[in-house]
């Protein structure tokens, strides 16, 4: 399938996940305020470690193996069921963990120990969490985008409605409790819906443990959790150092404008794993390799630039749109953020060279190296220029991990 037929559908997808997602941020600002955005944020950065860790963290694996692997029956079934088996003992120990640690969450994330359920909740979520990224992942393998679209729009569907239904009932708990079971949902979804596909075999729900298998799973999982915890790991770091310095008003004013941010680069992201990871790992050869690295360059980079003009240009009715009135102190943050995704979606397209070629050890150190310089600059940037400083400091990273990666890409690619 093409870029621009993946673009589509995987757009169609995000367009309903961004809108679900979206419903829950207008509702907390208006049960809430900027102070409840700021708790929201820490909320949804612990659902997305748990997430990652509920299946081991080797979606990434799964959809590179698969891809590489979907002509030769006999690897095919010995993967997923390696897959099946890591993934369930993950979510297993990690249900567990959450479940002993619910109170100290609660109260270190939240700052209240009424949340506790939530937290439990969430535990006990990790099982079915598991498998939905399990699907979805193998769904990608086989790059069958109109499925895996089809898959997020109807599961986003159910989730805005139950947001609705939750939040009028429990008011702030129960969007933070809808944002839980949505994920449930788009295992209730989709496994009629994978079913039903050409490729599915019932063997791809066989458990088995299989140590070659498991091994190279492993290293995609070292890659995979150590990209998917330190961002939310991070900014917890950075929440927690601007409630500080400036109070939990003024983070609700960072976390607003990261939120649109992530909100709009959502949609090249996913098109970018869902097309670009599977490409990249069926393609050996390293001209064709370069060749599609131009391609992405071609048609995403005038597409975020395009995006990030038209969200500073709106900035002002998109802050009211998606939150409130009371969000005008975020209207200065826009412009060094906006001009950071440019330079990260630009990093990204690169980066996923490392993961798609298994390149574990340079990828997990970049990644830990690049995570603590964020944090650091952070730190030095606030200081000099107070609350816009945390967004110098994601431009100027991000300038440097392109920088990363281009010598990367270089290399690997046999560049002079």
């Amino acid at each position: 399938m093409s870029l621009v037929r993946t673009g589509f559908y995987s757009g169609i997808a995000t367009a309903a996940r961004l809108l679900a997602g979206l419903v829950v941020i207008k509702l907390v600002a208006w049960f809430a305020g900027p102070e409840g955005v700021g708790r929201l944020g820490q909320f949804m950065s612990l659902m997305s470690l748990l997430a990652v860790l509920a299946g081991g963290g080797i979606s990434a694996g799964v959809v590179k193996y698969v891809a590489e692997y979907r002509d030769d029956a006999q690897k095919l079934a010995r993967l997923l069921s390696a897959a099946l088996w890591y993934a369930l003992c993950a979510s297993c120990l990690m249900g567990v963990a959450a479940l002993l640690m619910s109170g100290q969450l609660a109260q270190w994330l939240l700052g209240d120990a009424r949340y506790v359920n939530l937290i439990r909740v969430l535990a006990i979520a990790q099982l079915g969490i598991a498998l939905a990224n399990y699907m979805l992942a193998v769904i990608n393998g086989f790059m069958d985008v109109r499925r895996l679209a089809w898959i997020q729009v109807l599961g986003s569907a159910l989730s805005v409605l139950m947001v609705l239904g939750l939040s009028r009932w429990l008011h702030l708990y129960g969007a933070l409790l809808a944002l839980v079971l949505g994920q449930l949902l788009l295992l209730a979804v989709g496994l009629p819906v994978w079913w039903r596909s050409a490729y599915f075999r019932r063997s791809m729900l066989r458990i088995r443990f299989d140590r070659e298998m498991s091994r190279k799973l492993a290293a995609f999982s070292l890659m995979s959790l150590t990209s998917a915890l330190l961002p939310p790991l991070i900014n917890i770091a950075v929440r927690n150092h601007l409630a500080q310095q400036y109070g939990w008003e003024q983070v609700g004013y960072w976390q607003a404008v990261s939120k649109i941010s992530d909100a709009y680069l959502l949609f090249l992201t996913t098109a970018i794993n869902i097309y670009y990871l599977p490409k990249l790992a069926a393609t050996h050869a390293r001209d064709a390799l370069g060749a599609e690295l131009r391609n992405a360059y071609r048609y995403l980079m005038p597409a975020v630039i395009v995006l990030a003009a038209a969200v500073y240009l709106l900035r002002d009715w998109i802050t009211r749109l998606l939150f409130s009135a009371d969000f005008t102190g975020a209207y200065a943050l826009y412009a060094p953020q906006l001009v950071g995704d440019v330079i990260k979606i630009a990093s990204f397209m690169l980066s996923y060279l490392m993961l798609a070629k298994a390149m574990t050890r340079l990828f997990v150190v970049s990644e830990c190296v690049f995570a603590l310089s964020y944090l650091a600059l952070v730190y030095v940037f606030t200081a000099w220029f107070g609350l816009i400083g945390a967004m110098y400091a994601f431009a100027l990273n991000y300038l440097l991990y392109f920088a990363f990666n281009v010598v990367v890409a270089r290399r690997y690619l046999g560049a002079s």
